[in-house]
């Protein structure tokens, strides 16, 4: 009996352990990945001038690493180069740029690119729910509310959107 209890402990201990390490291995090549295209991508821009999608691609690593200066800028640079190309799909860059504002709690700068972004785009759900969010930060429940309902006409399972919209309901009827 003894020898069972040992026995399942260990196999429990065995998989606890495997897992962890697939999750430290995922996260490893993760970040390795990530920092193969900031590498590639910043050698690349600083010997040429880069496209829209280098520029934004570049400034999402950097928001992802937190670095909202550059990402800032870099999102500024994919706009500039969108408009001498004449993209007109630019609706993300817009969105990123606005994140990074949203993550310095500069709520109305974040809030005038999802604008544009959805002025370029409508039926953008990300930016949507973006959007959304920064009117809830601004404590703004009914215009919050608003947009999460706008992305859910465009996207019915949109669980960031369904949740927040219950949630908002309930404090606009209490």
């Amino acid at each position: 009996m003894d020898n069972n209890l040992a026995i399942i402990y260990l196999s429990v201990f065995v998989v606890l352990l495997l897992f962890a390490s697939v999750a430290v291995l995922r996260q490893i090549f993760k970040t390795r990945k990530l920092e193969s295209s900031l590498s590639r991508l910043k050698n690349k821009l600083t010997q040429e001038k880069g496209t829209v999608q280098e520029y934004y691609e570049l400034g999402s690593i950097y928001s992802e690493k937190k670095v909202f200066t550059q990402a800032i800028s870099l999102f500024q640079k994919a706009l500039k180069a969108a408009e001498e190309e004449g993209e007109e799909d630019i609706a993300p860059v817009y969105n990123g740029l606005g994140y990074v504002y949203f993550a310095q709690e500069q709520y109305d700068l974040a809030i005038r690119q999802y604008k544009e972004a959805l002025k370029l785009k409508p039926d953008y759900v990300v930016a949507l729910n973006n959007l959304g969010h920064a009117y809830e930060k601004k404590k703004l429940t009914a215009q919050a509310l608003q947009m999460y309902e706008e992305a859910l006409k465009f996207s019915p399972n949109n669980a960031t959107a369904k949740r927040r919209a219950e949630s908002l309901r309930r404090l606009v009827s209490a």
